[in-house]
């Protein structure tokens, strides 16, 4: 029994919904980190760079760093982009690399988009900095576990200067990221499909006064849909501010500033009203974004999306 609850914890922490693709309460100014078909979509040379400090108080709670990169290019149908990240989960660190390429129909209104990423993602897990009632067993002492696989994701997006629509799904191929000996037999993990759709809209409701209302749903087998609400207003194109209500009972609160032209500065904190209210600081999330406009005359200011 000592042996298979940190197996079962191994394969519930690659398995859980939320742990396999990092959580995010900043996704309407993060997309390419769920649509690799939103690559070039701001018309300039986006970075953003975001830190994630989820479940604080919990020892082994996530923690994400992740950063981005895309633009279009002087043919305007093509977008290309790179998204890096690393989550780190308790004993465990899941993360990857990988390169974007959009392909992108221009309409008299909009865009539509087809986008693809291809890279790799690396899981490494050290056996020997679990906590373990048995201290002595040998199967947990000085082993690690590590292992890179390829990865594949596609998204589709549509926009216009007031309302965006997108769907994706991620990691295609399905690898096997992990695999243990128990009782002599194998049991395996593996990364599983994530399908997400999103939808937003900006609204003018008066002079200096924007409106934007957007929504994200996630699906995963095995694990309850999820879907995140999002309202969020701007102010004078400078200052945005706004709530989220994610379904698995979490409340954040975020905001957004721009420091210039082409800086801007964001920040959460997420309230959770489930069991983990107690045992927990809420999550915190920062975020720099930057866009240089590279072409000087297809970036559009404000941009909403």
């Amino acid at each position: 029994m000592k042996k298979i609850i940190p197996i079962l914890l191994l394969l519930l922490a690659s398995s859980a919904f939320a742990q396999q693709d990092p959580l995010f309460s900043q996704y309407m100014f993060n997309k390419l980190a769920l649509n690799p078909a939103y690559a070039g979509s701001r018309e300039a040379l986006s970075v953003d760079v975001l830190g994630r400090d989820q479940w604080e108080g919990i020892a082994g709670a996530p923690k994400t760093l992740s950063a981005s990169i895309h633009s279009p290019l002087r043919n305007p149908h093509i977008g290309l982009g790179a998204n890096v990240y690393c989550d780190a989960i308790g004993n465990s660190v899941y993360s990857g690399a990988l390169a974007t390429f959009a392909y992108r129909i221009i309409f008299p209104e909009g865009k539509l988009s087809f986008g693809i990423q291809a890279g790799y993602k690396h899981v490494y897990f050290d056996w020997s900095k679990m906590y373990l009632l048995n201290t002595e067993d040998q199967m947990f002492l000085g082993q690690e576990s590590k292992k890179a696989v390829p990865d594949a994701n596609f998204g589709i997006y549509y926009y216009t200067n007031r309302y965006f629509v997108g769907f994706s799904s991620k990691q295609l191929l399905q690898n096997q990221m992990a695999e243990v000996i128990v009782d002599g037999k194998s049991e395996f993990t593996k990364l599983l499909r994530h399908f997400y759709g999103m939808a937003g809209a900006a609204f003018p409701v008066a002079d200096n006064i924007v409106f934007r209302p957007s929504i994200l749903a996630k699906f995963v087998p095995n694990a309850p849909p999820q879907l995140d609400i999002n309202a969020s207003v701007l102010f004078a194109n400078t200052f945005w501010i706004g709530a989220s209500y994610r379904t698995e009972k979490a409340l954040s609160l975020m905001t957004e500033i721009n420091l210039s032209q082409n800086i801007r500065l964001g920040y959460s904190y997420d309230v959770w009203f489930n069991e983990l209210r107690s045992q927990n600081r809420g999550s915190h999330e920062i975020r720099l974004g930057f866009d240089f406009d590279v072409f000087q005359s297809r970036m559009h200011t404000p941009r909403y999306f």
